[in-house]
């Protein structure tokens, strides 16, 4: 299970937790509602007082519950606010039966204000019952003995349940702006994987292209000079030439249409490791006349095709090397098996190689990168006789 799908689940306790808000909305204006009805107070009166109980709950319907859950911005919540004090004040002035709004105007004020201005606001509100007792029936209302120590208590207790209605919304808001964050950041790791991952393609397939079919096109290449320069003078050279040219095409499209195919080697494909080094020894011979010696091990031991893979492009690159580098007459290259590992040296007698230079070019870098990705280990140095020695080992 991915940290995307828990995040996705968990959802935070203000958003769990709102159904039972919208409930007790719901139950209030209806109950509220009722009670004003059956008051004794006159019926214009009951009316204004149950329309605009009407009224708040249609505009918390339609705007309201938006506002709370963020749609707005702090001047919606500001008006939003002052429409329901005033519709709450006028609903209790007319009745005073209909206070009891006040079970769902406090809890949505805090919701929609700050701590301090919704403390101020409930508490003008909560006041302002006793205030409308006193203007309907006067300082000898009955009603005030049982009021006025009401609304000290429900002061206090607006005060008590509006600090944990700020600090659940708070904090709900928090964790949503953390999911959110958490998801970007999700979103930008999957994508710079991607990217990562494209990049690592593409290395791949520039890697598989040099040391397949740029070196074919180069023997290809090499082979029709040849051919010009031999056309009227040796036929029979001509001849023999072209029938290479003609072959290395052939390998080169094989090559081609299993790298679409995304398959292994074709030279892997027909036969073992053994087989198509010894192939592109003679086939380094045959072109160039560069005499190539060729010994490989009766026993290999068993070995995973990327290993395979790696050993064979790095004899690959090596001969391409020497053809294009190191006018060498003589190569030399041995394939064998050295505890619990298998070594690849060619050897040839050219002009050498100077550890001084560069050695920034793809192909050495191409090997050193295959070479790493299975754990082996590659170095080019100068011949003991001359020359230069390419060593590659890489584990069984």
């Amino acid at each position: 299970m991915d940290e995307r799908s828990t995040v996705n689940r968990t959802d935070d306790a203000w958003g769990q937790s709102y159904w039972a808000w919208e409930v007790l909305f719901a139950v209030a204006c209806v109950a509220t509602a009722f009670l004003v009805f059956f008051s004794d107070s006159r019926p214009v009166a009951k009316a204004i007082a149950d329309g605009l109980i009407g009224l708040m709950a249609v505009g918390y319907l339609v705007l309201g519950r938006r506002i709370v859950h963020g749609e707005g911005n702090g001047t919606a919540r500001v008006l939003a606010s002052a429409a329901l004090v005033l519709c709450t004040a006028a609903a209790i002035l007319a009745d005073t039966t209909a206070s009891f709004v006040l079970f769902f105007t406090i809890p949505l004020l805090f919701m929609l204000l700050e701590l301090r201005p919704a403390v101020v606001s409930t508490t003008v509100l909560i006041l302002w019952e006793s205030a409308s007792a006193v203007l309907n029936g006067g300082w000898h209302n009955p009603s005030l003995r049982i009021l006025l120590p009401m609304t000290a208590i429900l002061v206090v207790f607006s005060m008590l349940v509006g600090k944990f209605t700020s600090d659940v919304v708070r904090e709900s808001n928090a964790r949503a702006r953390l999911i959110r964050e958490l998801e970007e950041s999700q979103a930008e790791v999957e994508r710079l994987s991607r990217e990562a991952g494209t990049a690592v393609e593409r290395e791949r397939l520039a890697r598989e292209i040099h040391d397949t079919l740029a070196q074919g096109f180069t023997s290809i290449v090499a082979l029709t000079q040849a051919i010009e320069s031999e056309v009227d003078t040796d036929p029979d050279a001509a001849r023999k030439h072209l029938a290479l040219a003609g072959r290395t095409a052939r390998e080169n499209l094989t090559e081609a249409r299993a790298m679409v195919a995304a398959l292994t080697p074709s030279a892997l494909a027909t036969g073992s490791l053994a087989d198509a080094v010894r192939r592109q020894a003679k086939r380094l011979s045959d072109e160039t006349g560069i005499v190539v010696e060729c010994e490989v091990d009766d026993e290999l031991p068993p070995l995973r095709t990327a290993v395979e893979v790696v050993l064979l492009r790095a004899t690959q690159e090596a001969l391409a090397n020497v053809r294009k580098h190191a006018n060498a007459s003589t190569v030399r290259l041995r394939l064998s098996a050295v505890d619990g590992s298998v070594r690849l040296q060619v050897t040839d007698n050219g002009r050498g190689f100077s550890p001084q230079a560069s050695t920034s070019g793809f192909g050495l870098r191409g090997m050193r990168s295959r070479a790493e990705q299975v754990g082996g280990k590659l170095a080019v140095r100068p011949g003991a006789t001359g020359g230069t020695e390419l060593e590659l080992e890489v584990p069984a």
